[in-house]
């Protein structure tokens, strides 16, 4: 059975996450994205509009299943705190086995790059990963806050400040992955930055 248009282009914009992400977006010429999405120009611009609109869609996409992974995660446990540690090491483990071989980025790393990349260019794509960022951020201050309800952390511990300090440990995480350190010494960096909460927490909980 042939398979449907909407099957066509969910693998193409699968196929363009991974093509942005092993590459760039300057890097990535339009040749590169015809190879890779098996697609012929004119199709590529029906179907996108532009290059930039055809990241913007890889970049939503890739978001997307970003957060679907930390739900995942998150669901595996009744405590937000732990939900939250299990993530970052998840998130260290893949960092450990990137490379141009891996299946998909790893959480964050896409949005970094282009953040990185696009400094003063395309200020329409960074909006976007600025945006992502952003929702991040409040996904991990709602958890956070569910902690703090239920008595995992202090009462006076500041979500969104905690949520920005272990976004920050993710990204830097993802910059210390590119060195040339064993695989080891960054999944230990994930148990780490798990432990990152505990003078947050509770006497009940620590």
């Amino acid at each position: 059975m042939p398979r449907s248009s909407t099957h066509d282009r969910d693998e193409a914009i699968d196929r363009a996450v991974r093509l942005f992400w092993s590459r760039g977006y300057h890097a990535t010429s339009l040749k590169d994205i015809e190879q890779s999405l098996d697609m012929r120009p004119g199709s590529i611009y029906a179907a996108f509009g532009s290059k930039a609109g055809l990241f913007g869609t890889a970049l939503e996409r890739y978001s997307q299943r970003m957060g679907a992974e930390f739900a995942q995660v998150a669901a595996g446990t009744d405590s937000p705190v732990e939900g939250i540690r299990r993530f970052l090491r998840e998130v260290a483990k893949a960092c450990a086995g990137a490379g141009p071989e891996a299946d998909w980025p790893v959480p964050g790393c896409m949005l970094v790059k282009t953040i990185l990349e696009l400094r003063d260019e395309e200020p329409a794509i960074r909006a976007q990963a600025n945006q992502v960022l952003a929702e991040v951020e409040v996904i991990l201050t709602a958890r956070l806050t569910e902690s703090r309800l239920r008595g995992e952390l202090r009462a006076d511990a500041q979500p969104r400040r905690l949520a920005r300090l272990i976004q920050a440990q993710i990204m830097g995480l993802r910059a210390f992955s590119e060195r040339d350190v064993s695989q080891r010494a960054v999944r230990e960096l994930g148990e780490d930055m798990g432990r990152i909460l505990d003078p947050y927490l509770t006497a009940s909980v620590s």
